[in-house]
């Protein structure tokens, strides 16, 4: 029997996506996009997107680059989807850019507390 956990949901998702990248011959690069397009195609909610902002990074993607993938899947995926996309990407980033910056006072915090220590 498994081990119970607090997030079982996410551990299974971690999981599979650990295995698939294991049995994948893709670039980095390449990887990214084909999911990124499957997300769009799938009308997938911002969550979703937020799992692939980091490795889209390590990747070296820039926004420039996520405008041509969403150029070019609009006539398959249609307008509706890659729209949707867009706002869900921009709403991830948004996440992302929050969790940056909470990131970073808790630092500055850290790092002011233990000079006062001193």
């Amino acid at each position: 029997m498994a081990t119970a956990s607090e997030t079982p949901v996410l551990d299974t998702i971690a999981a599979m996506t650990i295995d698939s990248i294991e049995h994948c011959n893709m670039d980095e690069r390449t990887l990214i996009l084909t999911r990124v397009a499957a997300l769009v195609a799938m009308d997938a909610p911002a969550v979703s997107y937020l799992a692939h902002i980091n490795p889209a990074i390590r990747a070296d993607f820039t926004v420039e680059q996520v405008q041509d993938l969403l150029v070019a899947i609009a006539p398959v995926v249609g307008t509706a989807r890659v729209m949707s996309a867009a706002g869900h990407i921009a709403q991830a980033l948004g996440v992302t850019l929050a969790m940056a910056d909470a990131e970073a006072e808790a630092i500055a915090r850290a790092e002011a507390d233990s000079r006062g220590a001193s």
